[in-house]
């Protein structure tokens, strides 16, 4: 459910939003909203990724034994 809130901006801030919600023919407030979710979308899905980017990674010095040296890491085939 949409919830109304209050915020201060400057105005300049203010002028900007009113200009770029006429040119999406949308409103301020419709702008403002879509702005934030768009935010916390992006937000969000970093973390998420952060997290699932950290559990994959192996631990420290695990599996050492299991890479390639240097000779075969260059070796051309």
């Amino acid at each position: 459910m949409p919830r109304n809130i209050t915020i201060k901006i400057s105005d300049e801030a203010a002028l900007w939003a009113r200009r770029k919600a006429a040119e999406e023919n949308s409103s301020v407030s419709r702008l403002v909203g879509q702005m934030l979710e768009r935010q916390m979308r992006l937000s969000d899905e970093y973390w998420q990724a952060f997290e699932r980017w950290k559990s994959n990674r192996p631990a420290a010095g695990a599996g050492v034994s299991g890479r390639m040296s240097r000779e075969e890491t260059h070796e051309r085939r």
